[in-house]
């Protein structure tokens, strides 16, 4: 059998759409852990970024740390903190958010120091506040980049949070892991194309909202 016969019959097959281990069961908890994941490495990437760009501060800082927890092999920390923790939540987050505030964390700090100084002089000498410089000046300029690293964490997100799967939790790593213990091959290959249509989605949520949020002048400048 082919890739495209297995991807036929795992989609074809009624079974697969309902119950506990059902697709859009499946679906929705890989979405869980992805926007749990992504908001918490935001929460910590986004300000600290936006802080060190705004100030110039701690460029080389960043870089260290970005590159050291680019570093840590995500499955190998999952198992370490599910010996250290046990079976829960945690072992599974704190992989996913080390994997995604590096991008986060370095992408907002490059997109704040991108920004044309001329505006930003003339911001302060016209006496606006520092925040208003940040928030109304760089901002809305570095945006596009800013929402190019979210994008890039979520797209790992997505991708990784397979390995949840090996703790015994949910998500489309399921049909992955199942599929390889039963040598079901029709489930992995629709597990997995299930994960590749979800980061494809995920493209296009974020195509979407640089369209929403991003303003048009910026948007022809990039």
């Amino acid at each position: 059998m082919n890739v495209l016969t297995y991807i036929d019959a795992f989609f074809s097959d009624s079974a697969h759409w309902q119950g506990y281990d059902g697709i859009p069961t499946r679906v929705v908890e890989h979405i869980q852990y992805t926007l749990m994941a992504l908001g918490i490495a935001a929460v910590v990437g986004l300000p600290t970024g936006l802080v060190t760009g705004h100030t110039g501060r701690g460029g080389n800082t960043l870089a260290l740390i970005a590159t050291a927890a680019r570093a840590l092999p995500s499955f190998g920390l999952m198992v370490l903190m599910f010996v250290l923790l046990g079976l829960g939540m945690a072992p599974v987050m704190i992989p996913l958010v080390v994997l995604a505030i590096p991008p986060i964390l370095v992408t907002t700090y490059e997109a704040m120091r991108a920004v044309d100084p001329a505006p930003v002089d003339a911001a302060r000498g016209m006496g606006m506040a520092e925040a208003g410089v940040l928030f109304r000046v760089e901002l809305p300029v570095a945006l596009p980049l800013i929402l190019s690293g979210l994008r890039t964490a979520a797209i790992q997100i997505v991708s990784t949070a397979t390995i949840a799967a090996y703790v015994s939790f949910g998500g489309l790593g399921r049909y992955i892991i199942d599929g390889l213990y039963q040598r079901n091959y029709e489930k992995v290959v629709g597990g997995a194309t299930l994960v590749a249509a979800m980061a494809l989605a995920t493209l296009a949520v974020f195509w979407a909202v640089g369209r929403l949020t991003v303003s048009r002048g910026v948007r022809r400048g990039a």
